[in-house]
C-alpha cells in the first residue's frame, strides 16, 4: 500500500541513468530513466541524455528535480518506478 504522503531523503546515481531512491517509509527503488529520456521527443527533455546534465539532479523538498525544475517527475511515480506508464499516458494526450 502507498504511503498517503511519501518523499525522496537520499538519492545515489548508481549507473549511467539510474537513480537509487531511499524514501522516508524505509523503501527503496533504483530506477532507471535511460527509456524515458530516450523515448523523449522533446529537445528540453532529450537534453538529459547529456550525462553531466544527468548527474547534476539534487533532492529539493522530496523531491527529485535538475535544474530549476526543467525535468521532475511525481514523488509517487518514482516510488512505484512507473515513469514508462506515465510517459505513456502523456504522450496519448
Amino acid at each position: 500500500m502507498t504511503p498517503p504522503e511519501i518523499n525522496i531523503v537520499r538519492a545515489e546515481q548508481n549507473g549511467d541513468y539510474r537513480i537509487r531512491l531511499d524514501f522516508d517509509d524505509g523503501s527503496s527503488q533504483t530506477v532507471d530513466f535511460l527509456p524515458f529520456l530516450s523515448r523523449a521527443t522533446h529537445p528540453d527533455i532529450r537534453v538529459f541524455l547529456q550525462p553531466e546534465l544527468f548527474r547534476a539532479f539534487r533532492l529539493e523538498y522530496g523531491e527529485l528535480v535538475w535544474g530549476d525544475y526543467e525535468l521532475c517527475f511525481p514523488t509517487i511515480d518514482l516510488y512505484r518506478n512507473s515513469l514508462d506508464a506515465e510517459f505513456s499516458m502523456a504522450e496519448a494526450a
